[in-house]
């Protein structure tokens, strides 16, 4: 299983991008950015996208690969999934015909550019290789994380957005990797609480829900402002798998 890190920052900001991770060149985790990292002919091969939640930072490059698919005479069909809450809001909000066209209604084949799915938390669904399933985190809007399983049995936890929380972590068994976000340092642990996000110290105890520790901890979604502050902190924890993600990086999983 092969991580690409298009954005893996809680803003957008100089030389930092909002989140999405490719896995396999096929599957996105999350859209932020995918338009400014991908060439015309990466972005034709994407086929899946698992969206956490309705937050701009991580919906916002969906609606430029849907133009980018009908310029560059793309005839492929993109599904992205996600909660009730989520396509709703992406209905409602984004793809409306007002603030950018309804690509689920515009093709350039036969089949139009996107297809929104709609899956339920807790309940396994396939997409490409992958057994996928879905289950709730804790944010300011309804959120979910993904636990990803590939053919080979590699498996993948990505929290998405979230602050404390506790269904992710009972339903799963040992991953080989886990992508968990690290907005704030422990000062600003207040803000945190109130915007469902986590701190260095907030990991700690998240990481000790697990039955079983995972083989790497990839940090992600931590505000550039704070990010050596940030860094400073995780190096404290102590813990050699601790890795926070690289912007433009490849990781093997």
């Amino acid at each position: 299983m092969l991580l690409k890190v298009l954005g893996s920052s809680g803003a957008e900001y100089p030389g930092y991008n909002p989140p999405a991770f490719l896995i396999d060149g096929a599957l996105l985790l999350d859209a932020g950015t995918i338009g400014s990292k991908l060439t015309a002919r990466e972005q034709l091969k994407i086929r899946d996208i698992l969206i956490t939640h309705s937050h701009l930072d991580h919906v916002k490059g969906i609606p430029f690969l849907a133009d980018n698919i009908i310029i560059n005479s793309g005839k492929t069909t993109i599904t992205v999934h996600g909660i009730k809450e989520t396509l709703d809001s992406l209905r409602r909000n984004l793809l409306n015909d007002t603030i950018w066209p309804d690509f689920t209604k515009i093709s350039a084949a036969i089949e139009p550019v996107l297809r929104l799915k709609r899956i339920t938390a807790g309940r396994r669904f396939r997409v490409g290789k992958f057994s996928v399933r879905a289950y709730p985190v804790n944010h300011t809007v309804p959120a979910v994380g993904y636990v990803l399983e590939d053919d080979k049995g590699r498996t993948l936890l990505y929290t998405g957005d979230t602050g404390p929380t506790s269904a992710i972590w009972k339903a799963t068994e040992k991953m080989d990797a886990v992508i968990i976000e690290v907005s704030f340092p422990d000062s600003m642990s207040a803000l945190a609480a109130k915007t469902g996000h986590m701190t260095p110290s907030l990991l700690v105890k998240e990481l000790a829900k697990m039955k079983t520790p995972p083989g790497k901890v990839f940090i992600t979604h931590p505000k550039p402002q704070y990010i050596q502050q940030i860094r400073k902190e995780l190096h404290r924890i102590g813990q050699a798998n601790i890795e926070m993600l690289i912007d433009g990086a490849t990781y093997r999983i």
